[in-house]
This record gives C-alpha cells, sequence and structure tokens, in this order.
C-alpha cells in the first residue's frame, strides 16, 4: 500500500515510498521526517529544507500516525518556534515565535481560526510549519508564522496516478468516550472515458471530554481529484467540509496563586441581580445593580469616572466593602477544586461549519516553463455561546484567485527560476460579538450547578440584540509578487522578492442591534479606507563542502489586522490602523550528512511589527521577537528516528511598552492592596497595567526555553515502539506577572503492531500524569482564568487496509 492514500499508513512499513512528484532520495525507517522532499509552501520554488533558507519544519502523515497526533497541540514536540497558548481550549492554530499563527491550506492562506473550531489534521499527507513571516508570493500575512496543510492527493510517487482503488478503515477509541471512526479510499476513475484519480476521506466524531458540561461532536468530509488533459497539462481540484459542535473550555475562574499551586479554590454566591425572574441576568440588570458595569467605575469612588484607568493598587478592602458592597460574594469559604470542573455551562456550545474549495491548473513543458492558474473557496459559519458572558457570531467568506509564471533558465553558471504572481483576494465578513459584561468569577466552579439567576449571563446571541460589536464588510486586495531564485553552480544561491499590495476595505456597524449604552458621541457608523504596501525579501545562502549551508534572510511583509471572524473594524478602518507591516531579520545553519540521514538546522532571528498602533490584542499583537530554534532529525537506522528540538523565545508586546500601559481584567493576585478576593469575586475589576520596561512588557503564556525529543523503532515482526517528551518552562499566566504557572514536563508514547491487512496502536497522553496549566488570552484574562491540562489518558486504532 502506497502512503498516496493511507490515512495512517506510515505505521505500516517503514519501506513505503514517500508520495513526491519529483526524484528524491529514499531513506529507510525516516517516516519521511527527513528534508529530502521537495517543500514549496516557503517560497513556491522546488527546494528541499536544507536548501531553503528559512527556518521551517515539515511533518508528515506517517510521523501524525506513528506517534498519535490527533490535534495541532501534538505538533510541539515535532518542531522548534511552537507553542500554544488556550484560545478558550479550542486548537485552531499553534503559537508560533510567540504569536498567533496562521493556517494555509496547499499555500493560500485561509480564513483566520484562532479558536473558532479546532482545525483537523486527519487528511494530511503533510503540514509544513513556517516560523516568521510568508514570503512575499503569498500575500499578506501575520508575524510568526504559518502552518501549511497539504492534503492527500491521488497520485503516487512520480506524479502519476494510481492503477488500481485501495483504502483504508480506522477507528479510534479512548479515555472518556473517545470514538472516531474514518475511512478513505484512493485509486483511478473513469467517467465516459475520461480517467481522473481521486482521494476521499471522511471521519465522523462523537466524544466525550475530561471536562464537566464537554464534548465533541464532527463530521469531516475531503476530496481530492486529478485530471491530466494532456502530457502537459493537469488539473487539481477538492474540496474540505468540515461541521463541529463543541465548546469552548474558560478553564478555572478565581484565580490565585494557591489555586494554581494546591487547587485551593475560594468558593461562594454571587449576590442577585435578576431582577425580572427571567433566570439570567441582562445588561440592564446589571446596570440597575449600580456597580456592575465593567468600564470606568471599578474605583473607591464609584463616581469618580476620572478615576478610570487606576492601577490595581488603587482597590482596598475598605474601598470594596464601603463603595462596592454588591461586588462580594455571600457563604464564602474554600476547597480543593477538581480539575474537571471548568466554567463551560450545560447550555454553552460552539459550532462552526467550514467549506473549503480548490481547483488549480497546471501547465509545464520540457523548457522550464510553468503556468499555474490557482482558485480558493472559504467560508464559515460560527456561533458560540458561553454563560458566564460572552457569546459571537462570524458568517464570513473570501475567495482568492491567483497566477503564477514560472520560467527556469539553466546555463553554465546555475539555473535561474523566476516567478511573477498576479492575485486578487475578495474578503467578505459579517461579525457579532457580545462581551461587555464578561464576569467569569459569578460562576462557582464548587458547585453541582455553576450556572444559575446569579450567574447566567443573557447573551446577546440569544436575543439578536445589543451586542458589543455587530459590523459588516469586505475587503478586496489587489497583489503582484516577483520572486527570483538564482542558483549558482558554484553553491551560492540568491532569492530576491517584491511585492505590492494595493487594499480597499469598508465596514458599517449595525446600529439597531448595537447595546446602546455603548454608542457615544464618538461613535462611527460607518468607514472605509484603502491603503497599499510593498513587501520584499531577500536571501542568501551558500552550500559549503560537507552538506553545510549557511544562509541570512531579511524580509518586510505586510500584514492586514483583522479580527477572529476575518473583520476590520470601523473603528480601525477611520483611525487607519487596520494595516501594518512586520520586519524579519534571520540568520541560519543547516546541514545534511550520512548520505541524508542525519538533518540539522539552527537559526537565530529578530522580527518585530512595525507600526505598534496597529494590532488586534487577542489574535495579531504587535510584538518584537527574538529568539533561537534548533533541531535535528536522525535516521539512524532503518528501523529507529530520533528527533529533537530547542527553542528560545523572548517576546516583546510593543503597544504595551510604547505607550507604557496595557488594558487588562485585573484578578485576585492583581490586587496587592486587597486580602480577601471574595470582595469582588462579583463582577470584574479592569483599568491600565503600568509597562514601565522591556521585562514588564513581555508577552506572558509563552515559556522561554522549551525542548523536546522522540524517538520510534519500528521491529522486523511488524511491532513499533515510539516516544515523545516535551519539556516546558514555568510562565506567568498574565500580562501583570502575578500568577506563575509551573514548568512541565511532558511525556507521551505509543505502540503499533501490524499483521497482514490490520494495524492495531495504542497511545498514552501524558504518561506520567503531569499536572500542568496552559494560559489563556494573556493579554487581556491570564490574570483571572487558567486552563487546567487533562491527566493521562489513552487512545487505542483498529486499522484494516484493503
Amino acid at each position: 500500500m502506497g502512503s498516496a492514500f493511507a490515512l495512517q499508513g506510515g505505521a505500516f512499513a517503514q519501506e513505503e515510498e514517500p508520495e513526491v512528484f519529483t526524484d528524491t532520495i529514499v531513506v529507510e525507517g525516516s517516516l519521511r521526517a527527513l528534508p529530502v522532499e521537495d517543500v514549496g509552501s516557503v517560497f513556491g520554488f522546488d527546494k528541499d529544507l536544507v536548501e531553503t533558507p528559512r527556518s521551517a519544519s515539515t511533518i508528515s502523515a506517517e510521523q501524525i500516525e506513528r506517534f498519535g497526533i490527533t490535534d495541532i497541540y501534538g505538533l510541539v514536540a515535532q518542531a522548534p518556534g511552537t507553542f500554544t497558548n488556550s484560545f478558550f481550549g479550542i486548537g485552531g492554530a499553534l503559537d508560533i515565535r510567540g504569536t498567533p499563527g496562521e493556517v494555509y491550506f496547499r499555500g493560500v492562506r485561509r480564513l483566520d481560526n484562532p479558536g473558532n473550531y479546532p482545525t483537523p489534521i486527519g487528511a494530511s499527507d503533510r503540514i509544513d510549519i513556517v516560523r516568521g513571516p510568508a514570503s512575499v508570493i503569498y500575500g499578506p500575512s501575520k508575524t510568526g508564522g504559518y502552518m501549511n496543510f497539504v492534503p492527500k492527493t491521488a497520485r503516487v510517487a512520480g506524479g502519476e496516478l494510481m492503477t488500481v482503488p485501495e483504502g483504508e478503515i480506522t477507528y479510534t477509541g479512548g479515555s472518556w468516550n473517545k470514538s472516531v471512526l474514518s475511512a478513505a479510499l484512493t485509486g483511478p476513475g473513469n467517467i465516459l472515458g475520461e480517467e481522473f484519480g481521486y482521494h476521499l476521506y471522511a471521519e465522523v466524531e462523537d466524544s466525550g471530554s475530561y471536562y464537566r458540561n464537554m464534548f465533541t461532536e464532527q463530521t469531516i468530509l475531503q476530496g481530492a481529484f486529478d485530471k491530466y488533459m494532456s502530457d502537459n497539462l493537469r488539473v487539481e481540484f477538492g474540496f474540505m467540509y468540515h461541521d463541529f459542535y463543541g465548546q469552548q473550555n474558560g478553564g478555572w475562574n478565581r484565580l490565585t496563586q494557591e489555586l494554581v499551586d494546591n487547587g485551593t479554590y475560594v468558593t461562594g454566591t454571587a449576590q442577585a441581580v435578576d431582577q425580572n425572574g427571567d433566570g439570567e441576568l441582562g445588561r440592564r440588570e446589571f446596570d440597575a445593580a449600580g456597580v456592575f458595569n465593567p468600564f470606568g467605575n471599578f474605583v473607591c469612588d464609584p463616581s469618580d469616572v476620572a478615576s478610570f484607568g487606576v492601577g490595581p493598587e488603587g482597590m482596598t478592602d475598605a474601598c470594596l466593602m464601603n463603595s462596592l458592597p454588591g461586588l462580594a460574594l455571600t457563604d464564602v469559604g474554600e476547597t480543593t477544586l477538581d480539575r474537571r470542573n471548568v466554567l463551560t455551562g450545560e447550555d454553552d456550545f460552539l459550532e462552526n461549519k467550514t467549506l473549503t474549495f480548490y481547483f488549480d491548473s497546471i501547465y509545464e513543458n520540457d523548457d522550464g516553463f510553468e503556468l499555474i492558474s490557482q482558485l480558493f473557496f472559504e467560508g464559515y459559519e460560527n456561533e458560540n455561546e458561553n454563560d458566564y458572558g460572552f457569546s459571537q457570531f462570524h458568517d464570513s467568506w473570501v475567495m482568492e484567485g491567483k497566477l503564477i509564471v514560472k520560467k527556469a533558465f539553466e546555463n553554465d553558471l546555475g539555473v535561474f527560476t523566476t516567478q511573477i504572481s498576479p492575485s486578487i483576494r475578495y474578503t467578505d465578513f459579517l461579525h457579532g460579538d457580545d462581551f461587555d459584561y464578561e464576569f467569569f468569577h459569578r460562576a462557582d466552579l464548587s458547585s453541582p450547578n455553576p450556572y444559575t439567576a446569579q450567574s447566567d449571563r443573557l447573551l446577546s446571541t440569544e436575543g439578536d440584540e445589543n451586542y458589543s460589536t455587530y459590523v459588516e464588510g469586505d475587503y478586496i486586495n489587489y497583489g503582484l509578487a516577483g520572486l527570483f531564485d538564482l542558483d549558482f553552480e558554484m553553491g551560492l544561491n540568491v532569492i530576491l522578492g517584491v511585492r505590492y499590495d494595493y487594499i480597499d476595505a469598508e465596514s458599517f456597524n449595525h446600529t439597531a442591534r448595537l447595546d446602546p449604552a455603548i454608542i457615544g458621541s464618538d461613535y462611527l457608523p460607518s468607514a472605509s479606507d484603502e491603503d497599499d504596501g510593498v513587501s520584499w525579501t531577500a536571501s542568501l545562502s551558500y552550500d559549503l563542502p560537507g552538506g553545510v549551508v549557511p544562509y541570512v534572510t531579511a524580509s518586510e511583509q505586510s500584514t492586514v489586522v483583522a479580527g477572529q471572524g476575518a473583520e476590520i473594524t470601523v473603528d480601525n478602518l477611520a483611525a487607519g490602523t487596520w494595516f501594518s507591516a512586520s520586519e524579519l531579520l534571520e540568520f541560519g545553519i543547516k546541514g545534511s550528512f550520512f548520505d541524508d540521514r542525519l538533518y540539522t538546522a539552527l537559526s537565530v532571528y529578530e522580527q518585530e511589527r512595525v507600526d505598534f498602533n496597529a494590532q488586534s490584542i487577542t489574535v495579531n499583537q504587535s510584538v518584537k521577537t527574538e529568539g533561537l530554534e534548533a533541531e535535528f532529525r536522525w535516521a539512524a537506522t532503518d528501523n529507529l528516528l530520533i528527533t529533537g528540538a530547542y527553542t528560545k523565545t523572548e517576546v516583546v508586546n510593543l503597544t504595551g511598552l510604547e505607550e507604557g500601559t496595557l488594558f487588562s481584567f485585573f484578578g485576585a493576585e492583581d490586587l496587592v492592596n486587597v486580602s480577601d478576593p471574595s470582595l469582588f469575586y462579583g463582577a470584574q475589576p479592569i483599568g491600565l497595567l503600568t509597562i514601565p520596561d522591556e521585562d514588564a512588557a513581555r508577552r506572558a503564556g509563552i515559556p522561554e526555553n522549551i525542548y523536546s525529543l522522540t524517538a520510534t523503532y519500528a521491529f522486523d515482526n511488524g511491532l513499533s515502539l515510539s516516544g515523545s517528551v516535551v519539556d516546558v518552562e514555568e510562565v506567568f499566566s498574565g500580562q501583570s506577572q502575578a500568577v506563575e504557572l509551573p514548568a512541565y514536563t511532558l511525556v507521551d508514547a505509543s505502540a503499533s503492531y501490524e499483521y497482514e491487512n490490520w494495524l492495531f496502536q495504542a497511545t498514552v497522553k501524558n504518561l506520567t500524569d503531569e499536572e500542568y496549566f496552559r494560559a489563556n488570552f494573556t493579554e487581556l484574562f491570564g490574570s483571572t482564568i487558567v486552563l487546567p491540562e487533562m491527566p493521562r489518558s489513552f487512545q487505542a486504532s483498529v486499522v484494516y487496509k484493503f
């Protein structure tokens, strides 16, 4: 069975050939982890990672299967420079180089997904992780980097279509009623005498969860089709449909250092404000109580609105008891909180439906000329409700058309390749959310029923009114890029690229659906703006004797500052803070040794946003990052593969550093002059944190040092053993650096056995039952909530191939 159709086929036999379309070296036992395969997702040129002058890694389908990786969190052990804070428990995209990354599909940027739904990885042939902003050929991008998903296709090694159909069926079960059924079928087809190739994949999941009131129901359908129109022309088209239904996970509220260290939780009931008796807390009911308005009145004198923005030290026990008595809990006590008990309520839900479609035409001839036409569409409908006080929806879509003209010239000096690419990308968005009355602490998580009339918020999506944001609009991006690869015979390689982008955007507020209380004198019903920018890249590398390749890359790349639903707000358009750029300077050295059995890479870099005012605090921060990334991959024998990585990351929020303050929710450890946090847990103090220096501006939640090691050994009798270790340094949970999350070491292990047409696999995650935490929305909520991660868990898969 070839890996072109295997959902989890890498574990069936280590001798399987990789799915590539050029002549490559096949290293036995490598699981296609070694960078001998051309990866076009960095610059668009046919180069392997040794030749590519950027820090990047690939994770093959065989690695994903062998190590039992089921979500993007498992990719951290396989690639340096990656980590993920909790986006309310949803694995949409990795944090790369300390800031939220992006997700690409076959080299095209998808709609923003920081936490709209968990990105599926099951039908991927490989996942490329590129660190730093994207190349100019791919258009505006975020600072940190991106994951590029390459789906399986109907072609086998050499680019030919398969001659007979093959497939497999997989069932995976595990802890907390995990239940996943998937199937794949790949082969040749014939309709009215026309031959084509196909790869079909389907996955259905109906799983429980370790956490209270959580589950996952999802359906994934994916198809890829290949058709040769002539010897020189082929078309590739396909789709992916993903229907996800689950919940966000806010983690633990009432956060203190004692809660993290010992599980000690402050219990108590918030004072009732449900005046109309409907069992839910509306915005006006909070207002009528007089002390719950979250913006501007959390000071010792509630009438002193001029004091808005005071630091957390301005509050005292006396202030709270005398001026703000309605914030206090009643029936206060302490208990040890079960890690299962999180902020998810019985009625909470996150539903997302995504449709992705692509159609590519590729013409190439023997003279080094290639013409690629790409059409990409993606749309999603998202709705999210959380009873503690947050709801949102998106109904957005994007369409991109791109033409790439490639030409290779070869002479005695070397091979010189050009790419010219005009493109047009249109994004249409409709987005609403409800966040102005987000009171995490009113729910007592130790209670069997945390959400009562005292803690259950009436959400804007339930009544389709009183939104914090309700915005509709679109933006169109016209781009033209040129990229040149000068590969000299003597070993010198030069890559030069330039891009011009012109973007026209408009946005308007749905005034009738906004909360009237937030519409002030500076309210803008609509805005439009246009902007343009030039991006560029320059790389220099040299292939030294012995397989060592040092390189240097400098670039500047444009970025569109959009929100979680791909929206650009009216205020950002009016202020001109929606379009910016980031700069990168990276030095590195790579090498491939021992007949391409050992790959090593080391890079040091500095990258930063050009304009610190242009940021989305939740999904696209304005940061400066300095760091070091190192990795090795070694096929020591035909049976043994070992990989390792080290990451050093220092991230500074430029907005906080330049302005000297950052807006934040205040937690118990922030209020240094309050000895009893139950005095304010009925609401949520907020204000401005003072950021006096670069150390205070360090982005929380991102470990400065991460180490990882993986190994897998395939015995000759069909048995394989695998394991991974990730060692993570302690971090602060929030920007105020008031609560520290302890360091931890995460160990996963798996074993698989192949017998004839069957594969049996068992995986243990968090083998040592480590208790650890993940920070959540560090800039805003890091001092108020934290996610306790899951204990030891088990999963087992049975695969039948045919």
